[in-house]
């Protein structure tokens, strides 16, 4: 009887030493706080260049597992952190940008996850939360609020209520799939004819939306943070807007 080969699966050297620090991970050799050996000492006991470890190192910051801090003394060397929002914003708005991903997607995808995070904040936020809500509302009601102002401000609104909810996975999408339209939101509410009038809205719905939460009506809530979305990021859906 024949043998039938088959090919050996080639991986680069990074892609090994990413592969090792996950095991260790998911072993729960390592967990988040810990720092691991300097690049001279990790290197020779993976059996790896150091430029190899450093690609593998870079790779892992850029997903927000791990961050490193170059010098000397206690603080230095690469530590374990958890770190999804930023890390994963990135990678999903560089998709959008990429066309994997359409605005349609993006709309009823952040219908999806608001509509969730409203009506499970109502009657389970904690009042701190809903507090820092409330500063975000008055921050965003100041007069003369700048367009980039603002829309921090919303962003931050809206994050924050998801995070409230208590879902800390809710939190980190509901950030990513915003920070993935920020770009053409912000240019959005900068072409707006009568930017006072536009920042009152919408400031309105985010008043009516904090009352809703505030006194437990969750569905209430739901179909309103649906309105609101739709009601801007909706109009960027037939818009040729590029990024």
């Amino acid at each position: 009887m024949s043998v039938e080969w088959q090919p050996v699966r080639q991986s680069r050297t990074h892609e090994l030493v990413l592969r090792s620090i996950e095991e260790r991970v998911f072993a729960g050799e390592l967990k988040a706080g810990d720092r691991l050996p300097p690049e001279r000492e990790l290197a020779p006991v993976l059996g790896v260049s150091r430029s190899a470890l450093r690609e593998a190192l870079r790779v892992l910051e850029t997903i927000g597992v791990l961050v490193a801090q170059s010098g000397r003394g206690p603080d230095a060397g690469a530590r374990i952190v958890r770190n999804p929002d930023d890390a994963l914003g990135r990678l999903l708005r560089l998709h959008f940008a990429l066309g994997s991903y359409s605005l349609q997607d993006v709309l009823e995808a952040r219908i999806v996850l608001e509509r969730s995070s409203f009506e499970t904040a109502a009657g389970h936020a904690p009042s701190e939360d809903l507090d820092e809500a409330e500063e975000l509302v008055r921050g965003m009601a100041e007069p003369g609020v700048g367009v980039s102002v603002f829309n921090d401000l919303d962003a931050r609104f809206h994050v924050l209520i998801a995070r409230s909810s208590g879902n800390a996975l809710t939190s980190t999408l509901t950030s990513a799939v915003r920070e993935s339209v920020r770009p053409l939101i912000l240019r959005a509410l900068e072409g707006v004819d009568d930017w006072p009038a536009t920042a009152h809205a919408l400031n309105a719905q985010h008043r009516a939306l904090l009352t809703l939460v505030r006194e437990g009506r969750g569905a209430e809530a739901a179909d309103l943070v649906e309105q609101h979305i739709r009601g801007l990021h909706g109009t960027l859906v037939d818009e040729p807007f590029g990024l």
